[in-house]
């Protein structure tokens, strides 16, 4: 079976199965929250002001900045989708290495830097202050029930960061103006929407073909190591 093939079987039973489990809903915004906080990075990155950060129940969100117009606002428009799918494949990076107390740190650090420096009021509050207290449970919960809520965010993230650029590609077939970042960057640059759609969703796709090899790769390792203790005891 060929690798994105294994890929898209992945990603399509993930939003199957993901959507089973009661409350999984809730834990969408994770992808939400990290695709605003690439805007965010990137603004302040390129010596822009980040304003303020709203998060919203439906699991939109936008990031409102001050930056120079021109090559800045295209490197703070381009940074959203990328920032979700990299770090999607972070955390199954880190899963691979057996470092998922690292993994819920970070995601809760990012958290804790939104609330406290960018969100303010509403939704956005009453949820990553939820959410990091879940995750320090998670951290010293036992590792059974630790995983099951790690690979939880891991596949949920990893689903919505193609997801997101794949609704933005019908957004930008049909209401070009309305597509999100990708009609931001159409009129900042000669390039249509609809192209910076599909740009986004074929990086989205790459970041998830690597990030379901270092899922693969740690269950062949744990397959092949408790096969060989197996061996042993006999």
């Amino acid at each position: 079976m060929s690798k994105w093939l294994k890929t898209i079987l992945f990603l399509a039973g993930s939003a199957f199965l993901t959507r089973l489990i009661p409350f999984s809903s809730l834990f969408r915004n994770l992808d939400t929250m990290i695709h605003e906080f690439g805007h965010a990075l990137v603004t302040l990155l390129l010596s822009g002001r980040v304003l303020r950060i709203e998060l919203y129940a439906n699991h939109s969100g936008v990031t409102y900045s001050a930056i120079q117009a021109g090559g800045k606002a295209i490197g703070v428009s381009l940074a959203g989708y990328p920032a979700a799918s990299l770090f999607a494949l972070l955390i199954f990076y880190l899963y691979a290495k057996g470092r998922r107390n690292w993994g819920l740190l970070l995601i809760s650090g990012i958290a804790l830097i939104m609330l406290l420096l960018y969100v303010r009021g509403g939704f956005g509050v009453l949820w990553l202050s939820g959410f990091i207290l879940l995750n320090i449970i998670m951290v010293l919960a036992g590792k059974g029930v630790q995983k099951f809520y790690y690979l939880l965010l891991a596949f949920l993230t990893l689903e919505e960061s193609v997801l997101g650029p794949l609704f933005l590609v019908t957004a930008s077939l049909f209401s070009p103006s309305g597509a999100g970042d990708a009609g931001n960057l159409a009129r900042l640059t000669p390039l249509p929407a609809l192209l910076w759609a599909l740009l986004f969703l074929a990086f989205s796709l790459l970041c998830a073909k690597r990030a379901i090899g270092f899922f693969l790769q740690h269950s062949r390792t744990r397959y092949f190591s408790a096969k060989s203790d197996k061996k042993q005891v006999q």
